[in-house]
């Protein structure tokens, strides 16, 4: 059974582009090492935040060799490797199985509306295809189904399958799991909002979209709660709340990207049907990082 357990601040690329939609490897090399240097514990390359959806496989693949390879080593990069298609999950694992990720992120099939049966399937074909660890991605608001306790369960008995990302944002769901699986289980919340809340809940840190934004915040919440001072990372989360509000304003990552851009890391576009920020959340963006600090 793999060791592998993931702490801390994990920040959930963006994936950032020019003007005319393509990739912007100068930005992101840039936003890679900022990250590292600010005290990211790790990286999630083509998520949901980095726009896997429009990107192609090629520029998929791409992402995710130059994360890694920009990394070097200082931070584990964890690889997204889902889809609603079995078969083109299996190969995007094996790609970043390939390439060097230290895990592959493995999204609940969208769309398909699978049962809990064919949740299970699909994570046990990608788990038997690679030797990497498997993260379980749980995100039911956008796709609908929800790995339940008693799948996930079932699919911790895979020596492959490590932990889980969860964007529930139900807190008693940790709990849940740690009492429902046998073996040390890596969870680690997907909802910025209940990070800290998360870790009382036995968590293990979070894969973060405000740490795009704020990597140095992020990591000092985590850092201070694994020392114990749970205080002061209750405070520093209070600090980021309006923030990590501002940042799902409008569907991710549109307002991360439009904060990037605000802070010079990198530009705002998105690729369709992902649509520019209206005026109205441009100027919540642009308050929220004001009021944290962030912007003069």
């Amino acid at each position: 059974m793999s060791d592998t357990r993931f702490t801390g601040s994990i920040t959930a690329l963006i994936t950032p582009m020019t003007r005319d939609g393509s990739l912007d490897f100068a930005s992101f090399e840039h936003l890679v090492n900022w990250q590292i240097e600010e005290g990211t514990s790790g990286l999630c390359a083509m998520g949901t935040t980095g726009e896997s959806p429009t990107l192609s496989h090629t520029e998929h693949h791409a992402v995710v060799e130059r994360a890694i390879k920009i990394a070097n080593g200082r931070v584990p990069v964890i690889a997204g490797a889902g889809s609603n298609s079995t078969s083109e999950a299996v190969d995007l694992a094996k790609h970043a199985e390939k390439a060097g990720a230290a895990a592959a992120l493995v999204v609940t099939p969208y769309y398909n509306k699978p049962t809990q049966e064919g949740l299970y399937r699909h994570f046990m074909a990608v788990a038997d295809a690679i030797s990497i660890p498997v993260i379980l991605y749980n995100i039911p608001g956008r796709s609908v189904v929800d790995i339940s306790v008693e799948t996930t369960s079932r699919l911790a008995r895979h020596a492959n399958i490590i932990g889980v990302k969860d964007a529930t944002a139900n807190l008693l769901r940790p709990l849940q799991v740690r009492q429902a699986v046998a073996k040390p289980f890596n969870q680690l919340s997907g909802e910025d909002g209940t990070a800290v809340a998360f870790l009382a809940a036995g968590g293990d840190g979070c894969i973060s979209v405000t740490s795009n934004i704020a990597p140095a915040l992020c990591a000092e919440v985590q850092k201070a709660w694994q020392q114990g001072e749970c205080a002061k990372a209750i405070a520093l989360q209070d600090k980021l709340l309006p923030l990590h509000d501002a940042l799902f304003c409008e569907s991710n990552p549109a307002p991360a990207k439009y904060a990037a851009n605000l802070l010079g890391l990198a530009g705002e576009t998105t690729r369709l049907p992902l649509a520019p920020l209206s005026e109205e959340s441009r100027h919540k963006v642009r308050a929220a990082l004001v009021q944290v600090g962030l912007l003069n």
